[in-house]
């Protein structure tokens, strides 16, 4: 069957390429890092899906952390290069998400259980990974070369949504370009996602709660007003403690 690109599916590709620019050409690694969790790719690409928010959602944010730090292990560990890096954990992220879709249950049972598990690693991570003073970088491409690369990138992505179901709605779309611009702060870049883990499972049972009776948009709506109560003091408080003087 032919890919039919619809209205929204334009729409994320704009969307993603605008906020990975975005991310480009912002030099502090903390504006980097926030402006990659704001989850605008997710909520266009649940409206371009237009399925139930279900488990293979909430598997999706332990996945997007794992390629975070798959590409960071993968550059500063082993030392590849860095679209090497990207690539290898991209590719994971789509083979597990491909592997996982069909057999995830869609039961309310199985959401609530992956959100609690989700949850509890979640705020395990927020509290155990430390501050780490990385370089300030902004990308020295003009913005009509840097844009149409990212959005060809965008559009490959798209192409494999169907395929990956919810895990699509998590995939990292902004993160594959983002990873390269963060490429000399991606312990920062790492250390925002436990943040926006936390904040993505009460946008998440939010969704989950009020789509059957609101409709999709509407419960996206009070998704974002979770995710952002929740997001917003947890990451200041990170800034904080980073910004904090050191004991000698």
């Amino acid at each position: 069957m032919p890919f039919h690109f619809t209205n929204w599916d334009v729409v994320l590709i704009v969307a993603v390429s605008l906020q990975a620019t975005v991310m480009a050409y912002l030099p502090l690694p903390r504006l980097k890092a926030f402006a990659y969790v704001l989850p605008v790719p997710f909520t266009i690409a649940s409206l371009a899906l237009g399925r139930t928010i279900d488990a293979t959602n909430v598997m999706g944010v332990l996945l997007l952390f794992a390629y975070v730090q798959g590409v960071r292990l993968l550059y500063q560990r082993l030392r590849l290069p860095i679209v090497a890096a990207i690539a290898i954990a991209a590719l994971s992220y789509t083979a597990i998400g491909w592997l996982l879709a069909p057999v995830i249950p869609e039961d309310g049972a199985t959401f609530w259980v992956s959100a609690a598990v989700t949850l509890g690693v979640s705020i395990g991570l927020y509290r155990l990974l430390p501050h780490r003073d990385e370089p300030s970088h902004r990308t020295t491409l003009p913005v009509y070369i840097k844009l149409p690369i990212i959005a060809g990138v965008i559009v490959l992505l798209v192409l494999a949504k169907e395929q990956l179901q919810g895990f699509m709605t998590l995939f990292p779309m902004v993160g594959v370009v983002g990873a390269y611009e963060a490429r000399h702060s991606l312990w920062t870049m790492g250390r925002a996602i436990p943040t926006w883990m936390v904040a993505m499972i009460p946008l998440l049972s939010v969704i989950r709660l009020a789509q059957p009776s609101l409709g999709l948009p509407w419960a996206l709506v009070l998704g974002w007003a979770a995710f952002l109560t929740v997001l917003v003091p947890l990451t200041l408080r990170q800034w904080r403690a980073g910004s904090a003087p050191r004991r000698a």
